[in-house]
């Protein structure tokens, strides 16, 4: 009898020790729960935010030309909807076909983002291993070069690219590398920062060379930081239109917002219609790269700018 007593308040002091534990836990999950759901209302409004101009282009691009100006809200029915005509127009536009723009936008979007990130990952790994006063100069020019704005020398950097020439999808990439250093190789140190020496030491140890052991040990552990700085680089220069448009031989040369904008004729006419079809052609494969790649990005500048 006394065991079975011993037992039953044994129970019933649990049960009062844990029924507060019970309310305490509820407590507490229900404030993350309240600041979900507030994160939740906040990032669909931003969301909405973005997508709704998105979708405004998206709709005008099946309006016919007039309509697009004054109904540009309106959902395309009846005289405004011209169906796929906007997007032949713009395949069709003038004696420079579009293929040609995106086949150079390709070349010139993978030559630059891979030559930016090869050297500025070299860069990188020098400026955050050799402790010395030259390096840190190095360094902060490269930062400082972030807040250059490309106003100051886009009227000498024409003459220049023309007499160096640098104003074909071929070489282009080398004056890309010169603006983009700067984020990427910001990027790049603060993460080499965080790795363990002991790795590069080991390789070396091994008989690895520079060379080598940047390829095989180093790249391999930068590969969230690459992914990153590339998807930022891609989404950069694939959107450009001032840099090619000044540099560029427009003659036999165009890359996609080049060739949206000479669908503006002369005399100030404007086929607006045709024009946005062109953007959602043009923007599509940047929110399919994004969208695939976004977590990369996050994993990227956390590990990079925040170690840095």
């Amino acid at each position: 009898m006394n065991n079975e007593k011993t037992v039953n308040s044994t129970i019933k002091d649990s049960t009062v020790k844990a029924t507060p534990k019970k309310k305490k836990m509820k407590e507490t999950s229900e404030i993350p729960l309240k600041h979900g759901k507030l994160l939740t209302t906040i990032m669909t409004i931003v969301t909405l935010v973005y997508v709704c101009p998105i979708f405004i282009v998206l709709m005008n691009s099946f309006k016919a030309n007039t309509f697009v100006k004054t109904d540009t809200f309106a959902w395309p029915t009846g005289e405004a909807l011209v169906g796929w005509a906007n997007y032949i127009k713009g395949f069709t536009f003038g004696n420079y076909p579009f293929f040609k723009s995106v086949l150079y936008s390709f070349v010139i979007t993978v030559l630059s983002t891979a030559l930016i990130l090869i050297c500025t990952s070299m860069a990188a790994w020098y400026i955050a291993r050799v402790d010395s006063m030259v390096c840190k100069i190095v360094y902060y020019l490269f930062v400082f070069s972030m807040v250059v704005p490309f106003q100051m020398v886009m009227f000498t950097l024409s003459n220049t690219a023309d007499s160096l020439g640098l104003n074909t999808p071929w070489t282009i990439p080398v004056i890309y590398l010169g603006f983009g250093a700067g984020m990427a190789v910001f990027m790049f140190t603060g993460f080499i920062k965080g790795l363990p020496l002991e790795i590069e030491e080991a390789a070396a140890i091994d008989g690895c060379g520079p060379i080598r052991t940047f390829f095989i040990v180093i790249i391999p552990m930068l590969k969230p930081t690459l992914i990153s700085v590339g998807i930022l680089e891609i989404m950069w220069i694939w959107n450009d239109y001032l840099l090619p448009y000044l540099v560029l031989d427009l003659d036999q040369y165009r890359t996609i917002p080049i060739h949206i904008q000479y669908l503006q004729g002369s005399y100030g006419s404007v086929d607006l219609g045709a024009i946005m079809a062109l953007i959602i052609l043009s923007i599509i494969p940047v929110i399919f790269f994004y969208l695939t790649c976004q977590k990369h990005i996050i994993k990227g500048v956390a590990a990079g700018a925040v170690k840095g």
